[in-house]
């Protein structure tokens, strides 16, 4: 994890897919089995989108395009017992193609509204509902997203 100027960058990856005339996000469980949006600390040089990009295609084995940033949350943490400013950086993400997915033992497809019901922190929530916002905009603009 980089701890630029003691300041700690994390980068959430909200990836969507369209399949038979439906939308689902993908979620995933951390260590206690909560579910949440997948993230990943960003590496020192490395900015949160490429980062979020290296995740997901690196680390997980998906092919995925992101479309734009839905969100943005600022807090502190502890880190070897000092605190830390953290920043996590939400983008929304369209999954194009995908392998085994892998560098996470549990995760789902949901819907949007099971997806929201599932992840328990209230700015997760807030970025999966800017995502949905954004991509129905987008479709009555008949915006193309490939």
């Amino acid at each position: 994890m980089a701890v630029r100027n003691n300041n700690i960058s994390i980068g959430g990856a909200v990836v969507y897919k369209e399949g038979r005339g439906k939308r689902s996000y993908w979620i995933v469980a951390d260590k206690d089995g909560n579910w949440e949006i997948p993230k990943v600390a960003v590496r020192r040089g490395e900015s949160s989108v490429r980062a979020v990009i290296r995740m997901t295609s690196e680390i997980v084995g998906m092919n995925a395009r992101v479309l734009e940033e839905v969100g943005r949350h600022s807090a502190v943490v502890l880190v070897n017992g000092k605190a830390a400013p953290q920043k996590t950086y939400y983008y929304l993400l369209f999954l194009k193609a995908v392998g085994e997915i892998m560098g996470f033992e549990k995760y789902q497809w949901m819907d949007f509204k099971k997806a929201t019901k599932a992840v328990e922190l209230k700015r997760e929530k807030e970025a999966l509902k800017s995502a949905e916002e954004m991509i129905k905009k987008w479709e009555k603009e008949k915006k193309k997203i490939r």
